[in-house]
């Protein structure tokens, strides 16, 4: 057997070798030559897989070890007996930590108290619903628009996007590219935000039309904009990426718990369908460690449970030093996703949170984080 992988797949060398012949490659120069003998492909988002690809290919089944799957021609695929899969959620708390670090750095810059705020999440899917759990827990109003859940479910609980827009203080998409999403905040769109409005995007680029988005931050029709995501990746609009407030390179999911999470998913599905066995349960062995200590301390005396739940997040992760390094680097946009810093999301650390902080305990807890009240 044969198996041809993304060469940036965190924790899937070694894994396949025993049992397959393994070829690694970048995702970018991944072509039909080399996965014409292969009988399954593991990929990430940079590989397009289509006819031109796999057409006369051996290929059984092609693995993507992330959330987004338009990168995968499926109605093609399904024609011609290639089984694909993604991994629905891998990275879900990832997104949700990026989110809160970008929510309390905009509420810093801004002077801004997120309690109260309202949050509109477009895209209610495993993203969007842990963002809105995340929201939920600082005390914002949440609206959630996902039309294809409310045909589904009933539109109890959901909200249009019009309405959204209207009454949303901060607006955040997280919803997949396709013929309905894309451009979803168009020329028109756009220009019914209001200048006390703020734009994130982390789900792909080309749901925001970037050359819109471009002319309502000159004409300052929104407050501010947050892009993780841009259309021509990776080649980015420099002067949109000086407009927006937070710039990263699409690496709102790239914790090494999501990274993890997505490279398991694809060994065990690829292990199923070649029916190697032994792989079948297959999980990574230990993460590794960020940069900065597991435990931290954080003296609540005189601070808002905001202000507490804002410097542990901000501890875990301060997306600034994403921004700036893409800012300082936009040229290496793929170097900066593929060479990504250990980032580890809210479980993996313990507070230690003083008692007079005790009031953000239980919501630090509802996040994830391990908390350990003490006195001086």
């Amino acid at each position: 057997m044969k198996i041809v992988c993304d060469d940036r797949i965190p924790f899937l060398k070694g894994v396949f070798e025993p049992y397959a012949e393994v070829q690694y490659l970048p995702g970018s120069r991944t072509g039909a030559a080399a996965v014409k003998d292969a009988n399954a492909l593991i990929t990430r988002t940079r590989t397009r897989c289509d006819r031109a690809l796999l057409e006369g290919s051996r290929v059984k089944i092609i693995a993507s070890a992330t959330i987004g799957y338009d990168h995968i021609d499926t109605a093609w695929c399904e024609a011609n007996g290639i089984c694909w899969c993604n991994a629905p959620g891998c990275n879900s708390s990832s997104v949700e930590q990026y989110l809160l670090s970008v929510l309390f750095t905009l509420a810093r810059r801004h002077e801004l108290r997120l309690e109260g705020m309202t949050l509109g999440v477009v895209g209610v899917g495993n993203v969007g619903s842990k963002v809105a759990r995340a929201a939920e827990i600082l005390g914002m109003n949440v609206l959630l628009c996902d039309p294809p859940r409310a045909e589904r479910e009933g539109s109890e609980g959901f909200v249009s996007l019009e309405e959204l827009i209207e009454r949303s203080d901060i607006i955040t998409l997280h919803v997949p590219l396709n013929a309905q999403t894309f451009h979803l905040f168009g020329r028109e769109r756009l220009q019914e935000l209001r200048p006390g409005q703020i734009l994130i995007n982390s789900s792909r680029g080309e749901v925001v039309d970037c050359a819109a988005l471009k002319d309502a931050l000159r004409q300052k029709r929104l407050r501010a904009a947050v892009l993780d995501v841009w259309e021509g990746e990776p080649d980015i609009d420099r002067e949109l990426m000086g407009l927006v407030d937070i710039s990263t390179a699409h690496i709102a999911g790239y914790s090494a718990d999501g990274k993890a999470n997505g490279t398991q998913a694809a060994v065990r599905a690829v292990a199923e369908v070649l029916g190697i066995e032994a792989l079948q349960d297959w999980k990574p062995g230990k993460l590794p460690l960020p940069a900065q200590e597991l435990d931290f301390r954080i003296d609540g005396k005189g601070m808002s449970e905001e202000e507490i739940i804002s410097e542990a997040v901000l501890y875990t992760y301060d997306v600034l030093w994403d921004s700036g390094k893409l800012r300082s680097h936009r040229e290496d946009f793929e170097k900066l996703r593929g060479e990504y810093q250990i980032r580890r999301e809210f479980p993996a650390f313990t507070v230690h949170l003083h008692e007079e902080g005790t009031a953000a305990a239980a919501k630090l807890e509802a996040l994830g984080f391990n908390v350990i009240e003490s006195s001086r």
